[in-house]
């Protein structure tokens, strides 16, 4: 299937059916008085998480959904049949924003979250409603109210623990494979990756995190250079970025701090509060660099990259390719998972009442 992260539709729930002024009229009933029926409702649109869909592809080809409207009133206080909803199913971590505002509708941050995006119109009421005492035969009735329409922007933000970053080729989708089940493609060339991928990490029985590898950035991405950065939305989920850093690149021309400083700065441009989480240095492709020449390779790398952009983080020399050196990334990934705060979540129940 066709990974799609984004999407816009629009959708128009159903308006309400009309109200009717009629009067019951009977052989041996006399003045029988008004009997108008209301309008039913019209339907309603949500939208529902669903943890088995993965892509927005189903809204990228279907982009109008519209409700049913309500039927009308009848004579003999019979009311209008309601129209029926519409649910429509998304990945959990979609983003729905109102396309003319830029409000933000609904987070599907978790499975079966469902939230009203368009509600349909009420229905119109009979003349029954305006009898009175001194209106004994009213024939006034009102129209259904028409219902709520907008323009949607849908995005796919993919929900994991650690995010990958580094330049294509780096070796994150060679990491992923090695330290979880999940498969991409693994080539010799740039930008093999094309789309997310997820990765569950299993540290033991019952610890485990989700891994996201995304496509590559090269300096100027955020310019639009290379697939661009329309990929890093799904990071900001995470709570923890590894960054991948080739000590041993084929081209003769890199330069590994170089490249590592404006992987840095591209995403400083992007998202300030994205380049702000922390961030943990890994150094991959040991297994090209002779043994002996090794660790002054990763001291000369350190020296001029901590000078360059003052990190002081952790950092972990590996061998993606054969697994040497993932497995104390993986359980001090785990570790400090545990340490750092989970996700705030507001419930309902903490809102106050009008905002609930």
């Amino acid at each position: 299937m066709k990974f799609i992260d984004e999407a816009k539709i629009y959708v128009k729930a159903g308006d309400g059916g009309n109200g009717i002024a009629t009067f019951r009229r009977e052989k041996y009933i006399p003045m029988g008085g008004p009997n108008g029926g209301d309008g039913g409702r019209g339907g309603s649109i949500y939208v529902i998480a669903d943890q088995n869909i993965n892509t927005l592809v189903d809204y990228r080809y279907t982009r109008k959904f519209l409700g049913q409207r309500g039927e009308n009133g009848g004579s003999a206080d019979c009311y209008g049949k309601g129209g029926d909803d519409i649910v429509l199913r998304m990945p959990v971590g979609t983003v729905i924003t109102n396309l003319l505002t830029g409000e933000v509708i609904a987070d599907l941050a978790h499975h079966d979250d469902k939230v009203l995006i368009a509600r349909g119109g009420k229905g119109g009421l009979g003349n029954t409603h305006f009898k009175s005492s001194t209106n004994r035969a009213p024939r006034q009735c009102t129209k259904g109210d028409p219902g709520e329409e907008f323009e949607l922007a849908l995005e796919l933000r993919v929900l994991a623990d650690v995010g990958l970053l580094g330049l294509p080729n780096a070796g994150k989708s060679t990491l992923i494979r090695a330290i979880s089940a999940a498969r991409p493609k693994v080539a010799d060339y740039p930008f093999t990756t094309l789309h997310p991928n997820l990765g569950v990490v299993r540290v033991d029985t019952e610890k485990s995190f989700v891994v996201a590898d995304v496509p590559g950035l090269i300096e100027g991405a955020a310019d639009g250079a290379g697939l661009g950065i329309r990929f890093l939305k799904h990071l900001q989920r995470t709570r923890l970025l590894l960054h991948l850093v080739d000590l041993a690149p084929l081209d003769p021309g890199a330069d590994p701090v170089r490249d590592a400083k404006a992987i840095v700065g591209e995403l400083a441009k992007h998202d300030p509060e994205l380049a702000a989480k922390p961030r943990w240095l890994v150094l991959n492709k040991l297994d090209l660099i002779p043994e002996e020449e090794r660790e002054k390779a990763i001291k000369d790398f350190l020296k001029a990259y901590k000078k360059a952009t003052k990190y002081d983080g952790p950092v972990f020399p590996i061998t993606a390719i054969s697994g040497d050196g993932t497995r104390p990334l993986i359980f001090a990934i785990q570790e400090a998972l545990e340490q750092m705060a989970p996700p705030e979540i507001v419930e309902d129940d903490d809102l106050p009442a009008e905002e609930a």
